[in-house]
């Protein structure tokens, strides 16, 4: 019996333990945005001719999910045109030290994108470096949602960040 101080010393840091454990992080409203882009979609575009290739259609077939907890959308995409056959994984999300939305994609040609985008109203713009040979160059991805199963697209490229040249433009549609 020397020891019966320990029992309600234990049950007060267990208490106490308990109370201190951090509440489950819950999506917020910037997450839920990313809604609109859960489902499938077909992506109808043409590839400009220029240093990227010849130029031509590009079809893009995507699947899009949330991801366990609601943070990030996982897209797995198919890829068939002129820039070639292959496929890729993308996560959509949003960063809310830096608030912006993150792009993370990894394709079968090799090429790791990593983009921050911000939306205004009904239009959303990525913008990322991309590395070409041991030039870095700037990448803007802008979508302009035209409705609840459509949106337009652009990405256009540049060497300065203030002249850009349109590489890719198109259609995505949602099944």
């Amino acid at each position: 019996m020397k020891h019966t101080w320990a029992i309600p010393f234990l049950v007060l840091i267990i208490a106490i333990c308990a109370l201190a454990q951090p509440e489950t992080p819950k999506p917020g409203p910037e997450h839920k945005k990313l809604d609109y882009f859960v489902g499938s979609w077909t992506s109808l575009g043409n590839a400009k001719p220029g240093p990227m290739g010849p130029g031509g259609a590009v079809t893009i077939q995507e699947e899009n999910k949330w991801m366990d907890g609601g943070f990030f959308v996982v897209i797995h995409e198919t890829i068939t045109g002129a820039t070639g056959n292959g496929s890729g994984l993308a996560f959509l999300g949003y960063d809310p030290n830096d608030k912006v939305y993150t792009y993370d994609e990894f394709n079968s040609f090799g090429e790791a994108t990593h983009a921050k985008g911000t939306v205004e109203g009904d239009t959303w713009t990525w913008l990322s470096d991309l590395k070409a040979g041991p030039q870095t160059m700037k990448g803007r991805f802008t979508m302009k949602i035209v409705s609840p199963t459509v949106y337009n697209y652009s990405f256009e490229m540049s060497t300065d960040g203030k002249t850009w040249t349109l590489i890719l433009d198109g259609k995505d549609t949602k099944k």
